[in-house]
C-alpha cells in the first residue's frame, strides 16, 4: 500500500503536466499572433532573436528564456515562443498542485492528492490563465515565478529557504514588475517565526510576546538575495551597447535605464484612474472572476478562503495576492488590465483545493464511502466548463498576424520607406523584418516614437542611408519624406480595421 501511495504521488503531477500540455497544444497559435490580448508579441520574439531589448521594463529574465526556446528547432521562431509560455504555465499548474497536497498531507493524507488536482485545474484551465499559455506574453512566467513563490515560502524554516526565497523573487522582478507586489507579505512571512518555549528573544511588539516574533537574520538574507536576483536588469545596458535592432529606451546611461526599468511611458495609465469609475471597475472584476470558474467554482473559492481560514502562510500569501494584484488590475486603467488577475487567480484556484479537501473531509467522516465521490465532482464539473470555454480562448486558428506581415511584405514598393502606427502593426512589421530578415530594402517607422532621440539613433543605426531631421518640433513624417524624395512612401495604420497607404 505504501508503494502504492509513492507511485500515485509521482504519477498523478506527471499526468497533469502532459493532460495540461496537450490541451494548450491543441489551442497554441502557430506563429505571430494578435489572438488573446497578444499584439505585445512581435516585439517580444524580435527583442528575444535579435539580442535586442523589449518594451518597458525590458523583461530582461523572460527575453533569456524565450532565446532558449527560440534555439529548439521545432517551427517558427513565434510558435518556438509559444512553446515557451505552455511550458511555463503547465509548470505554474503543478506547482498549485504541490502546493495543495503538501499543505494537506498533514491533516488529510487520504485524499491530499484529489484537491490538489482540482486546484491545479481550476487554475491552469481558467480561461484567462489558458489564453496566455498559447501566446507570446509574459503572463505565463511570471505566474510560474507566483507559484514557485508561495511553494517556496510555505517551505519548512530554514536559512537555504530564505535565500532562494529572495533569489527567486528578485529573478521574478526581471519577468514583470507586478511581482513586486509580492516583496512585503514574502518577507514577512519568512521573517516572523513562531516563539519556541525556550526562545528569550525580544519581540518587536510587545503584543507578540507570548506567540511570534520577526526574524531580523532572515529578513535581512532575503532583502540580500532579493538584490542580487533583481540584478539581471543589469543585462539590458549590456544589449544596449551593442545596437540591436529592438532596442527601448537604449539604456546605457542612469536615466534611459530607470525610465526602461520604471515603465514611465505607462505610468499614465496609473495616474489616469477615476473614482467614478471604481464602482463600474470593481464589477468587472467579479464578473471576470465569475467566468473564471463558474458559481460553483467561485462559491467553493470563497468558501475555501472564508470557512476554512487559517493563519498559515499559504493563506496570508494568497490572501495578499489576491487583494493587491486585483486592486492594481482595478485601478490601472487600460483596456487589458485584466491580465493581471492571473497571480489572483492561481490564489483563488488554491483555495477552492482547500474547499474541496474540507468537504472531502466532512462528507468522509459521516459517510465514507462519498468523500472521493465528493471531490470528483468540481473537478468533472471544471473539465466541463473547459469545453465551453474551448473556443474562448483557441488561437491554433489565427493566421492574421502572419496573413497581414506576409501581404505587406510582398505589396510595399521597392525601397519604400514605411510609416507604421499602433502595436500590431509595428510589432508584425519588426517581426519579418528584423526576426525574419524580410525585405531589407524597405525602412520601417513607428511614428509614435519618432519624439523619442533613443528611437532616432536607433533608425539611424540600422538605416544609414535615411536622413533623419535633428529637431523634434519637426512634422516628422512630411519632413522624412521630403528629406529622402527618391523613396516611395507608405502609411501603415491601425484602426478597428488596418489601412494601407502608398504614394
Amino acid at each position: 500500500m505504501k508503494k502504492l501511495s509513492l507511485a500515485l504521488d509521482q504519477l498523478v503531477p506527471i499526468l497533469l503536466g502532459f493532460g495540461l500540455a496537450a490541451i494548450y497544444l491543441a489551442t497554441m497559435a502557430p506563429g505571430l499572433t494578435w489572438a488573446n490580448y497578444g499584439t505585445d508579441g512581435g516585439d517580444l520574439v524580435t527583442a528575444a532573436a535579435t539580442g535586442g531589448v523589449a518594451h518597458p521594463s525590458g523583461y530582461p529574465v523572460y527575453l533569456l528564456i524565450a532565446q532558449l526556446f527560440q534555439l529548439i528547432p521545432i517551427g517558427s521562431l513565434a510558435y518556438r515562443t509559444n512553446l515557451m509560455s505552455g511550458v511555463a504555465m503547465t509548470s505554474a499548474a503543478m506547482i498549485v498542485y504541490g502546493n495543495v497536497t503538501r499543505f494537506l498531507s498533514g491533516t488529510m493524507k487520504r485524499s491530499a492528492r484529489l484537491p490538489g488536482l482540482v486546484a491545479a485545474c481550476a487554475f491552469g484551465l481558467a480561461p484567462l490563465v489558458w489564453s496566455q499559455a498559447v501566446i507570446t506574453e509574459v503572463y505565463a512566467l511570471q505566474a510560474f515565478f507566483v507559484a514557485l513563490i508561495v511553494y517556496l515560502c510555505t517551505s519548512p524554516v530554514s536559512l537555504r529557504r530564505d535565500r532562494l526565497s529572495g533569489f527567486v523573487l528578485g529573478l521574478a522582478l526581471g519577468t514583470h514588475l507586478t511581482t513586486a507586489l509580492l516583496i512585503p507579505v514574502v518577507l514577512l512571512a519568512n521573517a516572523i517565526r513562531k516563539r519556541m518555549p525556550d526562545d528569550h528573544a525580544t519581540p518587536f511588539r510587545s503584543s507578540w510576546r507570548r506567540g511570534f516574533y520577526l526574524n531580523w537574520e532572515s529578513l535581512l538574507w532575503q532583502i540580500s538575495f532579493l538584490l542580487i536576483g533583481s540584478l539581471i536588469y543589469l543585462i539590458l545596458p549590456l544589449r544596449a551597447s551593442l545596437h540591436p535592432l529592438i532596442n527601448w529606451g537604449d539604456p546605457v546611461t542612469p536615466q534611459r535605464f530607470w525610465w526602461l526599468v520604471s515603465g514611465q511611458l505607462y505610468q499614465a495609465d496609473l495616474s489616469g484612474f477615476a473614482i467614478p469609475m471604481l464602482w463600474q471597475r470593481v464589477q468587472a472584476w467579479a464578473v471576470l472572476f465569475m467566468s473564471q470558474f463558474g458559481l460553483i467554482g467561485f462559491i467553493l473559492g470563497l468558501t475555501g478562503i472564508v470557512v476554512f481560514f487559517a493563519p498559515t502562510r499559504l493563506h496570508l500569501i494568497t490572501l495578499w495576492a489576491m487583494v493587491s494584484f486585483s486592486v492594481f488590475a482595478i485601478i490601472y486603467d487600460t483596456s487589458d488590465s485584466f491580465v493581471y488577475l492571473i497571480p489572483a487567480i492561481l490564489s483563488f484556484a488554491i483555495w477552492i483545493g482547500l474547499a474541496t479537501s474540507g468537504l472531502v473531509e466532512v462528507v468522509s467522516g459521516r459517510l465514507p464511502r462519498w468523500g472521493w465521490v465528493i471531490g470528483l465532482l468540481p473537478l468533472m464539473y471544471l473539465f466541463g466548463l473547459s469545453i465551453f470555454n474551448w473556443h474562448q480562448v483557441d488561437a491554433s486558428h489565427d493566421q492574421r498576424a502572419e496573413m497581414f506581415g506576409r501581404e505587406v511584405m510582398n505589396s510595399i514598393p521597392t525601397h519604400s520607406i514605411v510609416f507604421m502606427n499602433g502595436d500590431r502593426v509595428v510589432f508584425t512589421l519588426w517581426y519579418f523584418q528584423y526576426a525574419l530578415h524580410q525585405r531589407s530594402d524597405i525602412v520601417v517607422i513607428a511614428t509614435d516614437l519618432l519624439p523619442f532621440d533613443w528611437y532616432r539613433s536607433t533608425l539611424q543605426s540600422i538605416y544609414p542611408d535615411l536622413v533623419l531631421p535633428d529637431s523634434v518640433d519637426y512634422p516628422w513624417l512630411t519632413v522624412i519624406s521630403e528629406a529622402n524624395s527618391s523613396r516611395p512612401t507608405c502609411y501603415l495604420y491601425d484602426a478597428d480595421r488596418i489601412k494601407v497607404d502608398c504614394r
